[in-house]
């Protein structure tokens, strides 16, 4: 079974309720990725023109992050059940992940278990950080014990703020080079925090081949030495516990770089769907069995349907 766990849907409903509560959602709007019957069966003939047979939608990174609680979950509630409706409505093509009304632990644990155990989700999506706080930070330890008491999935995706620097902000760079500096950002402080190892049953994704991770990773274990000397196992034993998609923009020297660096294994179909459309989404699925031979059809067919229970 292929499946595409980086897709994204989001209904106007959902897009005007949190910009509504103040986020900015225009850059996701026009683009065929919402719920309409026309949107729908284009994106299902794509996706059948590459020989993709399932997407894991999620909202991000339009996540309901709020400060505000009442609002951040009313935004999570609707946007897993939209996604709920989606599901039941094409099971043969749709999964979701769900997502969470953070920072208000409380309300994002209830929302977790109505998504998982009523919903029928196949666990949650996230955001590199939330309203600028690592996910490694402590304040965020009942989720995590949560999410490895049930052994689920959490997918971690770029919020989209530019790393939260002007360097990046104001240079037009919030996409093409701040998304994979929040990936690396965001995956490196699990790493170095220990996270893989102390919730060893979370199934844990990050976008677009980890970010620069595959090219960093012999560095961060040679400086974590002096730099990080309370991390509780060697940064490439850690990152080599995680799953990483194949958002690689066609780029063959990074998917194969991420192969060689975790392991064929741990690589799962990503699409990035709208943003790679057309004849980009049909290379972002081929490419994969080009840049990695016979390791490909793994990848492409077998790893996220093993990793996701199908």
């Amino acid at each position: 079974m292929r499946i595409d766990v980086h897709a994204h849907l989001w209904t106007d409903e959902y897009l005007d309720l949190v910009e509504a509560y103040g986020q900015n959602a225009s850059v996701h709007r026009g683009l065929g990725a919402g719920g309409s019957a026309a949107e729908l069966d284009a994106r299902f003939r794509l996706m059948d023109s590459a020989g993709v047979d399932r997407q894991v939608l999620s909202v991000s990174p339009r996540v309901p992050h709020l400060v505000d609680e009442r609002e951040a979950v009313q935004a999570a509630r609707l946007a897993n059940d939209t996604y709920a409706e989606f599901t039941a409505h094409y099971p043969e093509r749709f999964s979701a992940f769900a997502a969470l009304p953070l920072p208000h632990l409380d309300a994002a644990l209830t929302e977790l278990a109505r998504a998982l155990d009523d919903l029928g989700m196949l666990g949650a999506a996230v955001t590199t950080d939330v309203l600028g706080k690592s996910l490694a930070d402590p304040v965020l330890t009942p989720l995590w014990e949560e999410l490895d008491r049930r052994g689920t999935v959490l997918y971690v995706h770029p919020a989209g703020e530019s790393a939260r620097t002007p360097l990046i902000a104001e240079h037009h760079m919030t996409w093409m080079v701040g998304a994979p500096v929040e990936d690396t950002i965001a995956v490196t402080q699990l790493l170095l925090a220990g996270i893989p190892s102390r919730y060893p049953n979370v199934k844990i994704i990050i976008s677009h081949l980890g970010g620069a991770l595959p090219m960093l990773l012999q560095r961060i274990d040679n400086q974590s030495v002096w730099e990080a000397p309370g991390a509780p196992e060697k940064p490439s034993d850690a990152a080599r516990r995680l799953w990483y998609d194949t958002v690689g923009h066609t780029h063959l020297p990074a998917v194969r770089a991420a192969a060689e660096t975790f392991g064929a294994d741990r690589l799962v179909l990503g699409t990035d769907f709208p943003y790679e459309d057309g004849d980009l989404f049909r290379r972002a699925v081929s490419y994969v069995g080009e840049g990695l031979g016979s390791a490909g059809a793994d990848v492409l067919d077998r790893n996220a349907a093993r990793l996701l229970g199908f």
